[in-house]
């Protein structure tokens, strides 16, 4: 039977939201071991002068516990 935890994590990018995604993916994977899922709860974005300037993701990261 595997035990599986989820987290909370904010990400930002200048690109895309696929983008800050795939940056939190990254970058919690540094100390999350074993991430099995990533569901994207929110979205939004920073808007100057008329243009997007930075994509805001809030996701849900689904490891497993050993």
């Amino acid at each position: 039977m595997a035990v599986l935890k989820v987290i909370e994590v904010l990400s930002n990018s200048s690109k895309s939201w696929e983008d800050a995604t795939a940056k939190a993916v990254k970058e919690a994977s540094k100390t999350v071991k074993n991430i099995k899922s990533v569901y994207v709860q929110d979205q939004s974005a920073v808007v100057e002068n008329s243009e997007v300037k930075e994509f805001r993701v809030n996701l849900k990261l689904t490891f497993e516990v050993k």
